[in-house]
């Protein structure tokens, strides 16, 4: 039996880019599901439901919903930021030129 042959490509380090997003998309959500992740973490690390950290989140529980499915895609990244500031997360960006 003869061996297919796999061809390996290196990633960028951002999956959205590799799926060929705009620059600035990839870029965008990135940022949003390392938020998410962030998000998800310290629901997880308070052991909270999502009807508990939409309380003290202030916001509506299916917003918690699409943090925990990963769709990013339907929040912003200043929503993403204020909900991080408001669990108590720091929130950093480092630039790399």
């Amino acid at each position: 039996m003869k061996r297919a042959r796999v061809r390996i490509t290196r990633g960028s380090g951002n999956v959205f880019l590799d799926l060929g997003f705009p620059p600035h998309e990839a870029a965008v959500m990135l940022l949003r599901c390392e938020l998410a992740e962030a998000l998800r973490k310290w629901m997880t690390r308070e052991g909270l439901t999502q009807a508990q950290a939409a309380k003290r989140l202030g916001v509506v529980q299916p917003r918690i919903s699409e943090i925990a499915c990963n769709k990013v895609d339907k929040l912003s990244l200043d929503y993403l930021v204020g909900l991080c500031a408001t669990a108590g997360l720091t929130v950093a960006v480092k630039l790399a030129a």
